[in-house]
C-alpha cells in the first residue's frame, strides 16, 4: 500500500497492488493556517519557551511571596502555567493563624523559653519544634523581655529620682563655704548692689531679670550667661530671690564675684502667705516643694510693685542670645509671654496639652479643663506687671492648691505648671519658640544644631548638667559658663567639664 500527500496537503491517495482496490483518492477539509502564520506561530514559541523556563528556575530557587512588578507577576504565573503552584502565601497564611491563636491562649507554666536568639535556633533544632511550640516560645520569650525592660527603665527613673531630689557634694560644698566666708569676711558682706545704684532696682528704663533659686552654681550660670550674651550689659538688673539658709552663701558668690557692668540684688524670701501651709504636705510628696521658692514667682508684683515688665527665668537656663528685644514684644495686653509647647519640630518635647499635666477622671479637671488646649512652658516668661495686678490670677492659683489638696493631690502631676496653666488661663500671649528650647534635662535625642540657635536652652527634667546624670553632649553648652578657676569651686571639686 501506497500513500501519496498532494502538495497543498488537500487530499490523500492510496494505492494497493493486490488487484482489489487499484485507487482511492480521500479529500481532506481545508486548511485555513498558512505557512506564514505557522512560521511566526513557532518563531515566537522558540522565542518565549526560554524565558518561561529561566523563570521557572528563579521562582524555585528564590520563592516568590509577594509581586507587584511586571517582572515578578511574569515569575509567579510561569510556574503555574507549567503546572506549578506555589505553596508560600498558604505557608504565611497557615503560620498567621497560628500566630493569633497563640497570641490570644495561655502560655503553659512549664514552657522552657530561651534566653537568646541562638538558644532559640538551637532548641529548635534539638527538640523539633512544631509551628504552635516555636510560636509559644517566642511569645514567651517576648512577654519576659518586655517585663525586663519596663523594669529596668523604672529602676532608672528611680534612680534619676533619688538623684534629683539629692544635692550633689559639690554643689552643697560651696554653699557652705560660701556662708562660712560671709561670717568672716567683710567683702563678703558687702551692700548689692552698692547705694549709689539702688534706685536702678524700680528703674523701668533697665531690663530687669528675676532668678528665684536656692542653688548658688546655677544662679551663677544664668546670670554670668545673660550678661556675656547682651549687647547692652550695662541695662541689666538681676533679682536673685533665694530661702534664709541660702541667702549668706548667694549674697557671698555675688558680692565676691560681681559681674560688671550688671547690676546683682539678692533678696531673701521672708513672706507670711497661705501657701506656706500647704508646703509640709507637698514637700512629703516630691523635691519639688523642698521650699517655697517654686511657687515664688506667682507673688512678683507683690515682691516688685514698682516694675511694669519682667523676664522671669528657672535656674536651669542658659542664655545664648540677647535678650532686650523682648521688652518690645507686644503681649496684647496679656499679662505672661510663654512658648508654646504643643507643636514644633520635636514631637516628644513640644506636644504637650492639658491631657499630659491633667487627670481628666476626675470630674472638676473634666468639667472645667479642655484637654487639647495647648500647654505653654515655665521657665522663660515675660511679665507684664501691669496688667497682672488687674487679674486674679494669685487668687485662683492658691484656689485650685486648695482644690487639688482636698482631692489628695489627684487632679495633677506634681509641680508648679499645672496650677500655673489654670491661673494664667486666658493671660497668655505665645511667642516665637526660637526664644525658649526645652527638654535638655529629659531628651537625649536633642538636636545640637537647634541648641545652638536658640535664644535661651532650657534643662527642665531630671538630668541637670551639674549632676552626673546629665546628658554628656548637652552638657558643655552649661560649663562653658562655669569658672573652673574660681577659689572655691576648685576647692569643692565640682564636677569638670
Amino acid at each position: 500500500m501506497h500513500l501519496r500527500f498532494s502538495p497543498s496537503m488537500r487530499s490523500i491517495t492510496i494505492s494497493s497492488n493486490n488487484g482489489f482496490i487499484d485507487l482511492m483518492k480521500i479529500k481532506v477539509a481545508a486548511c485555513h493556517i498558512s505557512y506564514r502564520t505557522l512560521f511566526h506561530t513557532i518563531l515566537i514559541l522558540a522565542f518565549l519557551l526560554p524565558f518561561v523556563f529561566i523563570l521557572t528556575a528563579l521562582v524555585t530557587l528564590e520563592g516568590v511571596n509577594k509581586c507587584s512588578s511586571l517582572d515578578c507577576l511574569g515569575r509567579r504565573l510561569g510556574p503555574k502555567l507549567l503546572g506549578r503552584v506555589d505553596d508560600s502565601t498558604r505557608l504565611v497564611r497557615d503560620f498567621y493563624k497560628i500566630l493569633k491563636e497563640v497570641n490570644t491562649g495561655e502560655i503553659p507554666a512549664d514552657l522552657k523559653l530561651s534566653d537568646s536568639f541562638d538558644q532559640l535556633v538551637s532548641d529548635m533544632k534539638n527538640n523539633n519544634y512544631d509551628a504552635k511550640t516555636f510560636a509559644l516560645v517566642l511569645r514567651g520569650m517576648m512577654d519576659k523581655f518586655e517585663k525586663e525592660i519596663k523594669e529596668s527603665k523604672f529602676a532608672e527613673l528611680m534612680n534619676k529620682h533619688f538623684a534629683a531630689s539629692s544635692i550633689p557634694k559639690g554643689i552643697h560644698c560651696l554653699s557652705l563655704r560660701l556662708t562660712d566666708e560671709y561670717s568672716s569676711n567683710a567683702h563678703a558682706r558687702r551692700q548689692l548692689p552698692p547705694p549709689e545704684l539702688l534706685p536702678l532696682l524700680s528703674d523701668n528704663s533697665y531690663h530687669h531679670f528675676i532668678l528665684s533659686t536656692d542653688n548658688i552654681l546655677a544662679a551663677s550660670v544664668v546670670v554670668t550667661s545673660t550678661v556675656q550674651s547682651s549687647r547692652n550689659p550695662e541695662k541689666i538688673v538681676f533679682h536673685i530671690i533665694t530661702d534664709r539658709k541660702t541667702y549668706a552663701g548667694m549674697h557671698s558668690w555675688f558680692a565676691l564675684n560681681p559681674v560688671f557692668p550688671a547690676i546683682v540684688e539678692v533678696k531673701g524670701a521672708n513672706l507670711d502667705i497661705n501657701i506656706r501651709k500647704f508646703a509640709s504636705i507637698l514637700q512629703a510628696r516630691s523635691p519639688k516643694y523642698i521650699s517655697l521658692l517654686n511657687h515664688i514667682r506667682i507673688y512678683i508684683p507683690e515682691l516688685f510693685p514698682n516694675l511694669e515688665k519682667v523676664v522671669f527665668l528657672d535656674d536651669d537656663v542658659v542664655v545664648q542670645h540677647d535678650l532686650s528685644p523682648l521688652w518690645d514684644i507686644d503681649l496684647k495686653g496679656k499679662v505672661n509671654g510663654a512658648v508654646e509647647t504643643c507643636r514644633g519640630e520635636d514631637v516628644w518635647v513640644m506636644s504637650k496639652h492639658f491631657r499630659n499635666y491633667f487627670n481628666f477622671s476626675h470630674p472638676v479637671i473634666a468639667k472645667q479643663l479642655d484637654p487639647e488646649e495647648c500647654a505653654w512652658a515655665y521657665g522663660m516668661n515675660i511679665f507684664d506687671l501691669r496688667a497682672w495686678r488687674t487679674t486674679n490670677i494669685r487668687e485662683t492659683y492658691h484656689q485650685w492648691l486648695k482644690e487639688n489638696l482636698q482631692s489628695n493631690l489627684t487632679m495633677w502631676k506634681l509641680g508648679t505648671l499645672p496650677p500655673a496653666l489654670i491661673a494664667f488661663k486666658g493671660h497668655v500671649q505665645p511667642i516665637d519658640p526660637s526664644w525658649h528650647m526645652l527638654g535638655l534635662g529629659y531628651q537625649n535625642n536633642t538636636d545640637v544644631e537647634n541648641v545652638k540657635r536658640a535664644a535661651v536652652i532650657h534643662y527642665n527634667g531630671q538630668s541637670k548638667p551639674w549632676m552626673n546624670i546629665g546628658f554628656e553632649h548637652l552638657r558643655p553648652f552649661w560649663t562653658m559658663h562655669v569658672n573652673y578657676s574660681n577659689e572655691f569651686i576648685r576647692n569643692c571639686h565640682i564636677l569638670e567639664p
